[in-house]
């Protein structure tokens, strides 16, 4: 526990907690869409045209725990070595590494690819953050599709492996999909056909984003 508060305090380099509570500077207003689907489903080819025709800033929380990997620092040693033992990281660890590349941007738009993952993920995100999210693209795919891309797709990943996939499948149906019906509930979430070409699904994807300009959303 001890080294986790470390941790915590080193990523966002405050010396008094009860100064800085996680929320951004000044009270920054800040649009947060959450994009979420399955492995496979594109979030992140999705994630690169939204940035580009919308002008947000992409943000994946996996990529953002590998970086504090590869820096080779202190506190990401730590997150090496949890992930090792095959502990999760916590969910402030990682929703402080989410804060502190927002504070880092001068962007106030902001697609978080891949988070929450879980109903923690989100309990943590919005206690630390005061935000909340304008909607949730949920890009829905059949399995067997996802399955395919995973397993055609040449990236060097280790974890795009028949047993691995059918484990993250898993963990998206029993974990992350809760959310999405959370979300449905609160008539957050924007649907979209992700078995579809990817020309097709940014189609679709377009109108939900321009609608949303448009509301001031």
């Amino acid at each position: 526990m001890g080294n986790c508060c470390a941790l915590l305090k080193s990523i966002m380099g405050f010396a008094n907690e009860e100064e800085h509570d996680g929320r951004l500077p000044k009270q920054k207003k800040v649009k947060v869409v959450f994009v979420l689907g399955g492995p496979g489903s594109g979030k992140g080819t999705v994630c690169a045209k939204i940035v580009e025709q919308f002008g947000y800033s992409h943000l994946s929380s996996g990529e953002l725990l590998r970086k504090e990997i590869k820096a080779g620092s202190e506190h990401g040693t730590m997150i090496q070595n949890m992930m090792n033992e095959g502990k999760l990281v916590p969910s402030d660890i990682t929703v402080r590494l989410i804060q502190k590349a927002m504070q880092e941007t001068d962007n106030d738009k902001f697609l978080l690819d891949g988070f929450p993952r879980d109903e923690e993920n989100v309990r943590t995100f919005e206690k630390l953050t005061k935000i909340e999210p304008d909607f949730i693209l949920f890009l829905d795919c059949p399995e067997e599709e996802m399955t395919k891309r995973l397993l055609s797709r040449n990236q060097g990943r280790e974890d795009d492996n028949i047993e691995t996939i059918k484990k993250r499948f898993r963990v998206f149906q029993e974990s992350t999909l809760p959310l999405v019906n959370y979300y449905a509930s609160k008539g957050k979430v924007r649907k979209v056909d992700a078995a579809r070409p990817v020309e097709a699904v940014f189609e679709s994807v377009k109108t939900i984003f321009s609608s949303a300009n448009e509301q001031g959303a």
